[in-house]
């Protein structure tokens, strides 16, 4: 297994159903991370002299900004249908730990700014250029930081974005599928690129300017001619998508990001604390659905769907408690709060009710397995017959994490 893992996938048509495009992504980060679920309303900022406060710096503010997302530190979507998923990656650039712009920062502002996804790829590009990224990726004691690699999608088409530095390339996914994991993954096809990151490269004597540049060769360790036949999670990966390539739907995407014998659904010090997986109808008529888990482990936990309306009711029970105390992050305190959020604490309860009652769990995830199911079928009955009920929406992901809180309160009081 390897120490540190994410994987972000997404699969386009013709190796999907109905004209649709799937993301899918699994945060995995220390194991008593909590990852909320989120939604963050669409807004106007007329204050140009204004700030944006971020992890650890500030940025400028735009005149039109787009935060209507959900996300878990890695991953969300907007209102757009652009959804984004962020992985750790290192290589041959050294890791910067003053403190700049996180990953997860940027994955936050390329939704907020963004309406397509080369558009969210523009902006990620113009943020590292201006304030660079770095700082520690971890709340506590550990240190842990890294340069970032993206996956962007919308209903159209998906770009790669990797990063070394202030450095990037950057590829276009038009069809087929394509995954990213913790490692760079971009060799010869380059669609867009940094202005000087061939030449950076060839001052640093990674690349000797005459032979076909590749951008994980040079800006990584890795053998990019042995990228494919590998044992690791990215081989793996993809060889997943592969297996299911030409019939992939969103449950599919589940399905593979609850794997556990490739190493997709991590156990053990990193743990797969929550998983996304989104359908992007190409028909523009139709509505974009988010699934979101704001629990650990895919395959014990329910996949709830989200649909971005007017009017969308908070998402209290997979919002963490807030405090006063949120600036020990600039202070570089060890005080770590308590974020568990109401559905993560009757998850982590009902988890360790049926540990030792095998007959227990099977009924537990018998009933979750079935609230997903029937979720799953109301959700094909909006996009097969175009209708969607707004007012039922609004409530949409607040009941379903109720119902989910429900099936586990049971299991604990039985």
């Amino acid at each position: 297994m390897e120490p540190f893992s994410c994987d972000t996938f997404v699969a386009l048509p013709p190796a999907t159903v109905d004209n649709r495009i799937i993301f899918g992504k699994n945060s995995d980060r220390l194991c008593d991370e909590v990852q909320e679920v989120v939604y963050f309303p669409a807004a106007v900022h007329d204050n140009l002299g204004e700030h944006l406060k971020c992890t650890y710096i500030e940025t400028d503010q735009v005149p039109e900004t787009r935060p209507a997302w959900l996300w878990g530190a890695e991953m969300g979507a907007n209102e757009h249908g652009v959804c984004i998923g962020n992985e750790a990656v290192w290589g041959r650039e050294e890791v910067c730990d003053e403190e700049a712009l996180l990953g997860m920062d940027l994955v936050r502002l390329g939704l907020e700014r963004a309406d397509t996804a080369e558009k969210a790829l523009n902006v990620i590009a113009d943020l590292l250029e201006k304030y660079g990224q770095g700082g520690n990726c971890t709340e506590g004691r550990m240190l842990f930081s890294y340069h970032n690699s993206f996956l962007i999608a919308d209903r159209n088409e998906a770009w790669i974005l990797e990063t070394a530095g202030k450095y990037w390339a950057a590829e276009k996914v038009q069809e087929g599928v394509h995954n990213i994991s913790n490692q760079l993954s971009i060799t010869t096809k380059i669609d867009r690129e940094h202005p000087d990151m061939r030449n950076y490269a060839k001052r640093k004597v990674w690349w000797d300017g005459k032979k076909e540049f590749d951008f994980a060769a040079a800006y990584s360790y890795l053998d990019t001619a042995k990228m494919m036949t590998s044992s690791g999670r990215y081989c793996k990966g993809y060889k997943l998508l592969k297996k299911h390539k030409g019939n992939i739907t969103f449950e599919t995407m589940m399905e593979i990001l609850r794997d556990k014998p490739s190493g997709i659904n991590v156990e053990g010090e990193f743990l797969t604390t929550a998983s996304m997986v989104s359908i992007l109808p190409q028909d523009s008529s139709l509505p974009c659905i988010h699934f979101f888990t704001g629990t650990p482990d895919p395959e014990r936990s329910v996949f709830k769907p989200f649909i971005f309306v007017p009017h969308i009711s908070q998402l209290l029970d997979t919002s963490s408690p807030t405090f006063e105390l949120e600036d020990l992050v600039k202070k570089k305190s060890h005080f770590k709060p308590y974020r568990r959020h109401p559905v993560y604490q009757k998850h982590q309860q009902a988890l360790e009710v049926v540990h030792n009652n095998e007959e227990k769990a099977k009924i537990m995830l018998g009933n979750m397995r079935k609230l997903e199911k029937e979720l799953f079928r109301e959700m094909e009955s909006i996009l097969l017959n175009k209708h969607l009920d707004v007012e039922k929406i609004v409530n949409l992901f607040p009941q379903c994490a109720k119902d989910e809180i429900q099936i586990y309160q049971s299991n604990v009081s039985s």
